[in-house]
């Protein structure tokens, strides 16, 4: 077994093994507490530049199901207690350790992952560096950041996806958009038509489209000036539904504020409470960043049960709604999926009970 190390950018080292590609990596060390889902996360476009921590042990058990990937994998390191050499499952067709090396993606098991949790908690996300030699100077690791996160995370090119029975065509801008939206707008009737992230206002209203929907992404939404000014010309045009990076967008180009939060939101089980009615969802989430509550430019609709940030807001005047939490994804197990069918019904679709 060789030795791998994982430094934090403060100076803690943590002696495991290697496991994943043979190489070294910088990014922002993170952890999710999902105890499922290992292969949802590690091909969630949003964990781009990101080194992943899971907070559950055994990692790999159910092996490798192409079938359940989100999207690529972007994640620039894997942190787990202990991987499955020899996955059970039917539909498997590989192991994590396999998966990781045909992605050149180093990474660290056999480290005390509840130990780097809590000082992660204490202190917040920080850089780190996955190696095979403890480094004498950490300045390059303190000095990393990820630079053009959204572009590196869309897909590039203008693809459609076609309902079986089309009631609907949707734009969808891609900033790193996961392939459960698509699929949660396929059953409802909707043809969805993906345009990359730097694609301009203009080229979406030209298009003729029901709706425009806005995905989810990684980084800093600050990050993204052009992105947020073609939000701002898209909104009021036709019924507009953001999610995740879509939804810090949509403030920002309506003037309000978005901040990064000390440890991020990553896991399925983040409870999320209606602001309007008697309701707690449980939600899965991937963001480092939140809108702040006191800049929120519309109605501010749900919060988050544990540290009250902003999870969702409504623009009546707008015809639009956001979300910071992901609807597509199977946390309570689909709580909060009737947020298509609200979107459905914007674009003139049968309303949904609980819209």
């Amino acid at each position: 077994m060789k030795r791998r190390y994982l430094v934090l950018s403060s100076g803690e080292a943590f002696e495991g093994f290697a496991f994943g590609a043979d190489a070294s990596a910088i990014g922002e060390l993170v952890f999710t507490t999902n105890m499922v889902g290992y292969l949802e996360t590690l091909t969630d476009p949003s964990y781009c530049g990101q080194i992943i921590l899971q907070t559950f042990p055994m990692i790999g058990n159910y092996g490798v199901i192409p079938d359940d990937f989100e999207g690529r994998c972007l994640a620039r390191g894997y942190v787990v207690r202990e991987w499955c050499e020899l996955p059970s499952n039917f539909r498997s067709e590989g192991t994590v350790d396999a998966f990781l090396r045909e992605r050149g993606v180093p990474g660290i098991y056999g480290v005390d992952t509840r130990e780097i949790t809590r000082l992660l908690r204490e202190k917040g996300v920080a850089n780190a560096m996955l190696c095979d030699e403890i480094p004498g100077n950490l300045a390059e690791i303190a000095a990393w950041r990820i630079d053009n996160a959204v572009a590196a995370a869309s897909g590039g090119g203008r693809r459609a996806f076609p309902a079986e029975d089309e009631r609907f065509r949707v734009a969808l801008i891609d900033y790193g958009a996961k392939r459960g939206i698509l699929r949660a707008l396929n059953r409802r009737g909707c043809t969805v038509n993906l345009f990359p992230n730097d694609t301009p206002a203009e080229e979406i209203l030209a298009g003729g489209f029901d709706g425009l929907m806005l995905g989810n992404g990684p980084g800093d939404p600050l990050d993204n000036p052009f992105e947020i000014e073609q939000v701002r010309k898209l909104m009021g045009k036709l019924p507009v539904f953001g999610i995740c990076l879509g939804h810090q967008l949509m403030a920002l180009s309506q003037g309000g504020r978005t901040k990064k939060l000390k440890y991020g939101h990553r896991g399925g089980n983040q409870p999320v409470r209606d602001v309007g009615g008697a309701r707690t969802y449980i939600t899965s989430q991937n963001h480092g960043y939140a809108v702040e509550v006191d800049s929120v430019p519309g109605v501010l609709r749900y919060v988050n049960a544990n540290d009250g940030t902003c999870e969702g807001i409504d623009y009546p005047s707008l015809d639009a709604f956001s979300v910071q939490f992901h609807p597509e994804a199977c946390s309570g197990p689909e709580d909060t999926a009737f947020l298509f069918d609200r979107f459905v019904a914007m674009m003139g679709g049968k309303p949904h009970a609980d819209a």
